[in-house]
């Protein structure tokens, strides 16, 4: 098994160029049998993963059978947002429960947080190469399992 992999930060303005480059990891989300491709911007500052509305409903995830209500901050605050636990496939790593906020805000961005992301990775942001370097702590992850911090 590879210990890291490396990523390109991803332009998402073409006009302003290397200016708008941010940290976006590719990964496959998967909900009882369905999956989707999806990237998710890599927010040091957010305390929560955060799942989209729509993204929860291509799963197949149905809101009304969350129950469990997640608490948002800053922009996301007004927006009601459950407690949804995914599995993730990163590149090559072996599969990780990542615990999400899923939002009703449609507009939302997908945002992999400390909680728990950041448990579950390790990362090194290389700014002045546009790239960043991931790798799995599975032995942290096989500590702190979602389920048992979502009850």
């Amino acid at each position: 098994m590879v210990d890291k992999v490396r990523f390109a930060f991803t332009e998402v303005n073409p006009e302003l160029g290397a200016l708008s480059t941010l940290p976006y990891l590719p990964l496959v989300l998967t909900y009882e049998n369905r999956s989707v491709n999806v990237s998710g911007l890599l927010d040091t500052g957010s305390t929560v993963n955060v799942l989209p509305y729509e993204i929860g409903l291509r799963l197949g995830a149905v809101w009304e059978r969350q129950r469990l209500s997640v608490p948002l901050a800053g922009n996301l605050a007004r927006f009601e947002a459950r407690a949804l636990v995914l599995m993730a496939n990163v590149e090559q790593f072996p599969t990780v429960e990542l615990a999400f906020a899923w939002t009703r805000d449609r507009n939302a961005p997908l945002i992999l947080g400390h909680m728990n992301f950041f448990l579950a990775f390790d990362v090194c942001f290389y700014r002045s190469e546009l790239a960043f370097e991931i790798s799995p702590k599975i032995s942290l992850m096989e500590i702190v399992k979602p389920n048992i911090i979502l009850g």
